[in-house]
Parts: structure tokens; C-alpha cells; sequence
């Protein structure tokens, strides 16, 4: 057995990985009084963008797979926030629009969001931010490419 000399601590997905469910738990606390998790608030929050949305479209964006993305928008349409409407073209499909409550809810807490962003950028410069965030969409752009091939 060869011994790695730098671990899991020099490992990128494992850094990502305790990063996110760091700053996941952050912002969870933060909307707790909202009732909402940071999973359902990013889905609220793409139904918000482009009301409308089959699920397969929200699921792509916000990166969950086709059940997780089911369930997320049942406990969305059960809080009242979001609503389902049957497709004209394919009757299987659902069209996801945001209530009311739901876009309420999205006003409110955009806020909570941008300043967890903001809390973040203080340990950063903003070039560093963004910097960070375009070599992200690279790592997103070459692991998607290499889950086609396989």
C-alpha cells in the first residue's frame, strides 16, 4: 500500500465538499425563521427566474437529480409556494409557477443569501471571488463533459 503524502486535506472534492456543507448549514440557520432549507430556496428561487419550468428543466438547474427535485417541489407546493400545472404539449409534464407566497418569500430572503455571499467575500479580495467562481464553472463544465463520455 503506497502511502499519499498529502491526504484528503490536498483532495479538491473533499475541500469542496466540507466547504459546502459549511456555508449549506450557514445559510440554513439563517432561513430557518423562513421555514425553507437552502435546497428548496434554491429551487424556489429558479421557479422564481423562469416561471413555467418542467421539472426536468429546475432539476438541471439546480444540479439534483429527477425524485430529489419531485420531492423538493412537493414540500414547496405543500407550503403553498409553488404550483403545478399540467402541460399543453406533453400532458405528462408539469409546469412549476411560483405563488404569490412564494415569490413574497424569495423577496425576503434574497437578502439572506447576498449576505452570506457578503460574509464570505470578506476573507476574499473580489478579484480572488471571482476568480474562484469562473475556475468552478470550469471544474462543473469538465466533470459534465466527462459524465457524457461515460
Amino acid at each position: 500500500m503506497t502511502s499519499n503524502i498529502y491526504g484528503l486535506e490536498q483532495s479538491m472534492g473533499f475541500n469542496m465538499g466540507i466547504t459546502y456543507r459549511k456555508l449549506s448549514t450557514l445559510l440554513q440557520n439563517r432561513l430557518k425563521e423562513y421555514d425553507i432549507t437552502p435546497e428548496q430556496w434554491a429551487v424556489l428561487y429558479q421557479v422564481n427566474r423562469a416561471d413555467g419550468l418542467i421539472q426536468k428543466e429546475i432539476a438541471e438547474r439546480v444540479a439534483k437529480d429527477k425524485p430529489t427535485t419531485t420531492r423538493i417541489l412537493d414540500h414547496l407546493e405543500g407550503k403553498g409556494l409553488v404550483y403545478k400545472k399540467t402541460g399543453e404539449q406533453d400532458r405528462r409534464s408539469f409546469l412549476v409557477h411560483i405563488t404569490d407566497k412564494g415569490r413574497a418569500l424569495i423577496e425576503q430572503t434574497i437578502p439572506i443569501e447576498q449576505g452570506v455571499i457578503n460574509v464570505i467575500k470578506q476573507c476574499v479580495t473580489e478579484e480572488e471571488y471571482n476568480r474562484f467562481l469562473e475556475i468552478l464553472v470550469r471544474i462543473n463544465q469538465q466533470v459534465d463533459s466527462l459524465t457524457a463520455r461515460e
